[in-house]
C-alpha cells in the first residue's frame, strides 16, 4: 500500500488542523493506521493509531484529548484532527500502516507515507 499525507501547514497556538493520509491500493481496510511526528533534533514518536474498523483508538498521553484519529474505509483515507495544537506539536507528521503487532512501536509498521509539516507559532 502506498500512503500519501497532506494537510500540515502553519497555524498559531490553539489552532486546529486536519492532516489527512491516502492509501492507495484494495485491501487498505485490513491494515492498522498510525500517526507518527518526529520533531527537529528529536527521535520519530508515536501520536495515535487506530485498527482496521476504527472502533478502537490509541493517543500519546501528550496528545489524548486534543487530536482525534479516524478513518474512513471507503475513501480509503485516515486523519488526524488535532486540536488546541502547543508549539511543541511542531514536528514532520507521518501516517503509517501495519498488518500486526503493537500500535506504538515504528518497526511494527510496514508501510508509511512522505510525512507533512506542521508548525505551530507561539
Amino acid at each position: 500500500v502506498q500512503l500519501q499525507a497532506s494537510g500540515g501547514g502553519l497555524v498559531q497556538a490553539g489552532g486546529s488542523l486536519r492532516l489527512s493520509c491516502a492509501a492507495s491500493g484494495r485491501t487498505f481496510s485490513s491494515y492498522a493506521m498510525g500517526w507518527f511526528r518526529q520533531a527537529p533534533g528529536k527521535e520519530r514518536d508515536f501520536v495515535a493509531a487506530l485498527g482496521w474498523s476504527g472502533a478502537i483508538t490509541y493517543y500519546a498521553d501528550s496528545v489524548k484529548g486534543r487530536f482525534t484519529i479516524s478513518r474512513d474505509n471507503a475513501k480509503n483515507a485516515v486523519y488526524l484532527q488535532m486540536n488546541s495544537l502547543l508549539p511543541e506539536d511542531t514536528a514532520v507528521y507521518y501516517c503509517a500502516a501495519r498488518t500486526g503487532g503493537t500500535y506504538q512501536y515504528q518497526h511494527n509498521y510496514n508501510y508509511w507515507g512522505q510525512g507533512t509539516q506542521v508548525t505551530v507559532s507561539s
